[in-house]
Parts: C-alpha cells; structure tokens; sequence
C-alpha cells in the first residue's frame, strides 16, 4: 500500500491506512505475485536476495497475507545456507479521508502519528485510528510512521509480524456469512466445464463475504452492496442480489426483507410505502434515476417469488403489510394514467420502471390472492391498461424490425436509444405452477429484442453492453453507457432462456463465463464493454465493485438458469426448463435448497434435467 488511489483499510466509510511499506535489509521486496485468494482476503509474494555473492537466485521470501477485517500478516521464510540477520521496517500512513473524498480524488493530506501501545495512532475531528503490532516492534518513530524489527532466521527459518488495524471506539470485524449460521447454503456445481464450479463457489463466497447484520436486529443479515464503494445498504441491490440468490435459501431473502421494511416510509406522507434509495446515473441520455421507486417495486417480487421457493407462511404473513404498502404506493403514484413517472414533476417515463412496474403488480396481486387480502383484481387491471399503452407508445419502428423506446420524454417523445435496461422487459417473474408472468411485449416484439440483445451491437462476446455499440454517446467504460453490467446480462440470459430463445442466450452466457475466468471467477459489478477478439481478455473498470452482491448473485442466477429450476412450494412441486443445448456441457448443482430442503439437480449433455434430491413430498411439476 503505497498511499496512492484507492490503495487502503476502511472501515465505516473512512481510510483507516493509505500506506503500508515494507523495507526489509534496507530495501523493498521484488514483488512476484499478487492474487486475491478469497473475497476478503489477499496474498502478496515478494523475494530479496540477501547474501553476499549469492547469485541471481533470491534466498528471502516475504509472503503478506492481508484480511479485509484489518489484519496483516507479514511472514519472512529464509532459504539461505547460513543465519541471518535481518532488519525489517514498516512505514505507515493515513489520511483519515472519507470515502466519498477518495473517490473525488481529493483524499488530503497524511495525519501525523503518535506512538501508541504496540504500534501508532492517527487522530483528527472526524476519528482516529490505530496499528497494533504482534510482536512488538524494537523502535517506533511517529515522526516517520515507522515500526522497526531485527529478525534472526537460521537456514531454512521463517518470523513474521502481524498488525492489526483499528478504528478508534469500533468493536473487532467479525464476518458475519463465515458464522455457522451463514443464510446462504453451500451450493457446488460440478459437470464438464470446470469454470461452473469456480464460478459458483466464488460466487456464494463472495455473497457470503458481503453480509452485514442489522445490529438493532442481529438475526437480520443482509448483503453489502459491493467493497470498496458500498460497504453497506443499498435498498435496490440488496433485494435484487437476494432475489438472484434464491436457489441458494430464502433466508437471505428474509434477513432483507425485514431491515428493508423497517427503513419504509409509513404514515399519511405522500411517499408512504416507499422504501427510500439514492440516485443512481441512468447513462447519457436520461437524467438519474431512483433507486428507491426500484427497491419499492422489488419488495413485493422478491416476497413472492420468495414464497414459491419455500419462505415459510409465518414469515410471508409478516412481511405482506410492508409488500402491501409498497403496492398501496404504487397504485398512488400511477394515479389514473398508465405509466408510474419519475418522482421529480419533469422526470422521463423510463421503461425500464414500467417492466418493474408491471412485475411487480401481477406478482402482488397473485401473493395477495394467495394469503387472502384484497386488491388482487385491481393491480391486475392497471397491469392490463399498462400493457395496452406500453403497446402503442413504447415501441419505435425502424427497417430492422424496431425496438423498445428508452424512456418517453415529458412531452411523450420516445428516447430511441437501445441499452441493457431493456432486458428487464424479459423479467417477468415467476408465478404458480412453474410459471412465468406475462411480459409487457407480445410475441413479435420479444423475439425482435431477443434479436437486438444477441446482436454484436449489445453483445460484447463479454457480457451485454450497457449501450449499444452504435448509439451516440456509447464509452466502452461508462457506467450506463456501455460497460457490461453483470447483474443486466445475467438478467437477459435467464429471459432469453425463459422465452426459448436459447442461441442468443447461450452467446451471452458463454462470454461472462469467459469474462467471469479472466477474473478470477470473482465477477466484478462491471467491466469494460470493449468487442471481444482472439487473444483479448476484458478489460477491468477502475471504479467497479469487487467483490459485489449483484455480480456474485448474478452467477447464481446464470448457472441454474441452464436447469430452469422453477419451484412452487406451496403446490409442493418444482418444473424443470433447462436450456436445451447445454452449452456447458453435462452440469450438476448440489446444495441448492427448495422448500426449505437440500434440492441437487443434473442437466445432461443432451439439455435433459433430472432431479437427484428434493424435499420430502416434492413432485416433479409438468
């Protein structure tokens, strides 16, 4: 850590250390590797050749593990043929900068130290911090930021220090999905392409790494957004990352589902039953967007969808009052025209909320049939009227068949740009009896934007581009404009398979699977949305999350897709859709869980799906 860019401890939206250098005889270690080997913890190897005329070969080997919960341990393991002597420096820094600084590029200067017990102390108005070191250092220099050693290693010996980073009046980091409790189930996924595997082990690490506990309510654990920008609430991408992890338990559905509830407005307010969220840049040619009308829209699917995957009645019938507040809010917010409009009075009609919208109503109202309340019949009705204009307004004819419109300006022109959002068109949502839930396009429309989505103008050969490759204003690194979106091509390629169109689906899967290796299997928020070509790999985006809760989800949602698990646990059957080209192969998903049991499935290489282990009771559904 050398107290450039991003380089840092954080806690609590703050860089507890920027700057963590080591010098060992005098000089720094040759760094030779450095590779993430969880998603909270990183291993750095360096070598140092220490005797005199010993050659080219090095005969020192520094190896620094470094935990996201503030530990460092820096190990020396000597291969040299006599003893040695070795003095070893540390030199630390910080700037106490909040994260919102960091990112801005304008972090401030360095805090001076203070010697403090086994190690230093930084201190300003806005907190401070502390390095403890084990065993303690023989001199510590403030003035410097110094911590120095002097280390006898015979032939063959290793020693090591540890430190531990701390923010002032905070309790120790502990990892809540490590506990034995953890809400996401252990899946494995083996069969003939080894990157499935990978892919979903990481995956449930990095969800497992991400979780927070509500610490009003400790039995509520929910996902981080992402580290190391969000290392907290977000409403939106916590319900959608929950949602996306299903197969693996509903019980990190519920942990969500009950914090976000109790952030929701209530009363007589207009925004009652709105669950708040920020702003969230929408690309270069809509204004931003809401999240919260997102989060709010979500609720009531991931409650729903929650129950056809085992939630159990108990918890359902306590989360229906907020699910119903959020659909109160909606039917306000429509009033009486077709289109739920941006909060702000000269805000676009975007069709992406529209597509949340409409899900949202048909799945609230079949859980609000199923437990017995009212307003079924209405949400459907304005369902019914939303499909009917989305019809004659949203779509924008061309030679090439046409496409979806973006948005409708306040005025009611369509913004013609083609991007990732329209593959939420395809998400319709999961109802009873393996079913999906109608969509807000007829037939011929959903076959011409699967034919859009599979085109090389969207698809990278890496994933599904934010922005079409020929749309004005297109960056191969914007947020919105053109960088692939995990979560958005994990979405498209599970619509796509759910639609049958199975060749543009396949296409997409196979390039974030690519994308998904050349990372580690540890799949960022984003990535550069650059063409795939022989011998390329993708490329990084500086600002992305990695580890996120979407991304992890995502590859989720992408391998049991190729099953088609779709379960309805209160009719106690589960169907199986699998995509039929099995385009990795032969695949088979042990762990997941369905109606609160170990379920494991097998998709041959011939896109057949059988079940191998199910819940008691739990029949094969048509």
């Amino acid at each position: 850590m050398t107290g450039h860019g991003l380089e840092g401890f954080y806690r609590a939206g703050r860089r507890l250390l920027s700057r963590c250098r080591l010098r060992v005889a005098g000089r720094e270690p040759l760094p030779v590797q450095a590779r993430m080997t969880g998603a909270d913890r990183a291993r750095f190897v360096g070598t140092l050749s220490v005797s005199p005329h010993g050659g080219p070969d090095p005969d020192v080997v520094v190896e620094r593990t470094r935990h996201a919960d503030g530990t460092e341990r820096i190990t020396l393991h000597s291969a040299a043929t006599r003893p040695l002597r070795l003095p070893v420096e540390v030199a630390l820094g910080t700037d106490l900068a909040a994260l919102g600084a960091i990112a801005a590029g304008d972090p401030g200067p360095e805090v001076p130290a203070s010697v403090h017990d086994s190690g230093l102390r930084w201190s300003c108005p806005t907190g401070a911090s502390s390095v403890s070191a084990e065993p303690p250092p023989s001199d510590a220099l403030a003035s410097a930021g110094l911590l120095r050693w002097e280390f006898e290693l015979p032939p063959g010996g290793s020693a090591g220090v540890e430190l531990r980073v701390r923010l002032d009046g905070a309790a120790p980091v502990r990892a809540v999905g490590r506990a034995a409790t953890s809400p996401v189930a252990p899946a494995h996924a083996t069969g003939d392409d080894p990157r499935a595997e990978a892919l979903l082990r990481t995956s449930v690490e990095d969800l497992q790494a991400l979780l927070l506990r509500d610490p009003e309510h400790p039995a509520d654990t929910y996902p981080a957004a992402g580290a190391p920008w969000r290392c907290g609430l977000a409403p939106a991408e916590a319900l959608a990352a929950a949602r996306m992890a299903l197969p693996l338990g509903t019980r990190l559905a519920a942990g969500t589902l009950r914090t976000l509830a109790r952030t929701q407005v209530t009363g007589t307010r207009p925004q009652s039953g709105l669950i708040p969220g920020p702003r969230r840049d929408a690309g270069p040619h809509l204004p931003p967007g809401c999240t919260g009308t997102e989060a709010t829209l979500l609720f009531p699917v991931l409650l729903a969808e929650a129950r056809r995957w085992g939630l159990p009645d108990p918890e359902t019938e306590e989360l229906l009052p907020a699910a119903e507040r959020c659909l109160t809010w909606l039917r306000t917010a429509v009033g009486d025209g077709p289109y739920l409009r941006d909060p702000q009075p000269t805000g676009p009609v975007r069709c992406e909320t529209q597509a949340h919208a409409h899900r949202a109503a048909l799945l609230g109202a079949d859980l609000l049939d199923a437990c017995g309340r009212p307003g079924g019949a209405g949400l459907r009705h304005w369902a019914e009227a939303l499909r009917t204009a989305f019809h004659d307004d949203f779509w924008v004819d061309g030679l090439g068949g046409g496409r979806p419109a973006a948005a409708l300006t306040p005025d009611g022109r369509p913004v013609p740009h083609l991007g990732s959002g329209a593959a939420h068109l395809l998400d319709t949502g999961l109802l009873g009896g393996g079913e999906h839930a109608p969509g807000l396009l007829d037939r011929v429309r959903t076959e011409q934007l699967a034919r859009l989505l599979g085109g090389p103008a969207m698809d990278s050969g890496w994933g599904l581009r934010g922005l079409g490759a020929k749309e004005p204003g297109h960056n191969p690194f914007g947020h919105r404009s053109g960088a692939v979106r995990t979560q958005e091509t994990a979405t498209a390629v599970a619509g796509l398979a759910a639609f049958g169109y199975e060749k543009e689906a396949t296409s997409l899967l196979r390039g974030v699977v690519a994308a998904a290796e050349a990372f580690g299997h540890r799949l960022p928020e984003m990535y550069a949305g650059q063409q795939r070509t022989d011998g390329s790999a993708p490329l990084p985006h500086p600002a992305a999350c990695r580890p996120a809760a979407t991304a992890a989800a995502a590859g989720v949602l992408l391998l049991t897709t190729l099953a088609g698990i779709r379960p309805d646990a209160p009719a106690r059957t589960v169907t199986l859709r699998p995509v039929r080209t099995a385009p990795l192969g032969e695949l088979c998903l042990t762990g997941l869980r369905v109606a609160g049991a170990p379920f494991s499935v097998r998709v041959s290489r011939l896109g057949l799906a059988m079940v191998e282990e199910a819940a008691d009771g739990l029949q094969l559904g048509v």
